[in-house]
């Protein structure tokens, strides 16, 4: 099985070949490493190599994770979906939320969050397959939400997050991803100034980055298969 070190290697790569295709600057897409379930250990070991942005979903498990790592200058992204019982700890020990899909949430993390810290990065998740298995917001409702998250003084809207049906053709892929390019630039006609498209993951990424994402979550094609 490949190394840590090679996949990191081989996947920037593969970013950067995706890139060059499709005419987009490799600076203006993040890897998100997605480090859920992995050993905190993985994480100091691809942080060694110059990663610094790392999703998880677990909150249990991450904290204890952040405090191993606490010397390390990680940027912590929650992408998991969101209990309301867990939004202080979110709030606290975060930089992004991905997964917020609802006012009351969005309220919670604001009211939580230190007045004395920078505001909290949101991305809207958005249900765009209409899938009941996955959390999100309808269409319809994205662009009232939006408006109404952009009113919370410690939160700052930065753009929509997505987890399509899975697809094995690209053509498919690009398909959903486009519905959230259209929406984002369809809120942003409403006077806001969304940058962030957090959307492809190990088996799409490259569709992601041809329809213009901004942060590709990477798990299992970064670490391999999940630890327990």
């Amino acid at each position: 099985m490949p190394t840590l070190n090679i996949r990191y290697t081989e996947i920037n790569q593969r970013i950067n070949d995706a890139c060059k295709h499709y005419e987009r600057n490799p600076d203006n897409i993040c890897l998100l490493a997605v480090s859920k379930g992995q050993h905190y250990s993985a994480i100091k070991q691809l942080y060694a190599l110059g990663q610094r942005q790392f999703g998880e979903s677990y909150l249990n498990e991450t904290l204890e994770k952040q405090s191993q790592l606490a010397k390390l200058n990680i940027e912590w992204h929650y992408i998991g979906r969101i209990q309301s019982n867990k939004t202080a700890d979110i709030a606290q020990h975060f930089a992004w939320v991905h997964s917020v899909d609802r006012l009351k949430i969005a309220n919670r993390l604001n009211d939580q969050r230190d007045n004395d810290a920078p505001a909290l990065n949101i991305c809207l998740q958005v249900n765009i397959n209409q899938e009941n298995s996955k959390g999100g917001v309808n269409e319809s409702d994205a662009v009232a939400l939006a408006k109404e998250i952009t009113q919370l003084p410690n939160l700052r809207l930065r753009g929509l997050m997505a987890l399509p049906q899975r697809e094995s053709d690209i053509s498919k892929q690009r398909e959903h991803f486009a519905c959230l390019r259209h929406l984002r630039d369809e809120i942003n006609a409403h006077g806001l100034q969304l940058d962030t498209l957090s959307m492809g993951m190990s088996n799409d990424f490259t569709a992601a980055i041809a329809e213009h994402s901004t942060h590709l979550r990477i798990g299992s094609a970064l670490f391999g298969p999940r630890q327990t």
